[in-house]
């Protein structure tokens, strides 16, 4: 088997502490790389860099804030090694009709999912650029490319960060750096499961909705953390040395297109 390149690299998790994050942490960790976990909630990531050992290091992180984000950028290059990948995981779900969408939520989520991604890409890639080589994966949504009822925040947000990375990628391509994205459909997170209201949740969004003109998953099973970071860690590795700019749909045939 073609080795996969990534043992001995460094990388830089966001939203480390949720399914898909922690499950791209476990993942990279098992193919020997050096992983900065990082979430807002230094409790979570703790834990997970205590099971994994000293090859993860769980760092605090808000990804709103730019300064804490270039000051942890330069700390990571100084005392961890280079940044050889990014995944930019970490998000929040709003599930709001328009109408009662208040200001606040949807600045909210834009600063979380769309802002987030531009200011630690753009800190990592300024020092990826110097070194010419890197890799960077947005994790972005089904819902980026297809209208979802009452998600108009959550999926403007993707969307947003989906054509960030494509344009990054754009930009980064000369200096030898990919850039991709992941786009998970419904996956059996505490994300997903906090909007159900019983034990048939799983059932009822495997069928889809006529009244909210929402199809259902071909496949007939939701996503696990895993299937989504098998995704994102195939895209960082060089098994995918000449993919970039691309948008991978890993939603069980949800939305009917790649």
């Amino acid at each position: 088997m073609r080795d996969s390149g990534l043992s001995g690299k460094v990388a830089l998790v966001t939203g480390a502490a949720g399914g898909i994050g922690a499950a791209v942490v476990r993942q990279l960790h098992l193919e020997g790389v050096t992983v900065v976990a990082t979430d807002i909630d230094e409790g979570a990531v703790a834990r997970l860099a205590g099971e994994l050992g000293g090859r993860v290091h769980a760092v605090l992180l808000d990804v709103r804030s730019t300064e804490a984000v270039d000051t942890l950028v330069a700390r990571v290059e100084r005392d961890i090694g280079p940044i050889d990948l990014l995944a930019n995981v970490a998000g929040v779900l709003s599930y709001e009709p328009v109408v009662s969408l208040s200001d606040h939520e949807w600045e909210r989520v834009l600063d979380i999912n769309a802002a987030g991604v531009f200011r630690v890409s753009r800190a990592v890639a300024r020092a990826m650029q110097e070194r010419a080589r890197g890799a960077i994966v947005t994790v972005s949504s089904n819902a980026a490319g297809i209208p979802r009822h009452a998600m108009a925040a959550y999926a403007a947000s993707k969307a947003a960060a989906t054509m960030f990375t494509r344009c990054l990628g754009l930009e980064l391509a000369p200096h030898g750096i990919r850039c991709n994205i992941v786009a998970p459909g419904s996956t059996l997170t505490p994300m997903q499961t906090a909007m159900w209201a019983d034990a048939d949740g799983a059932a009822r969004v495997i069928a889809g909705s006529l009244e909210t003109f929402k199809t259902g998953i071909p496949l007939a099973k939701l996503a696990t953390p895993d299937d989504v970071a098998d995704a994102v860690v195939f895209l960082l590795s060089d098994r995918a040395g000449h993919i970039t700019m691309a948008d991978l749909y890993v939603d069980g045939g949800a939305t009917m297109r790649g």
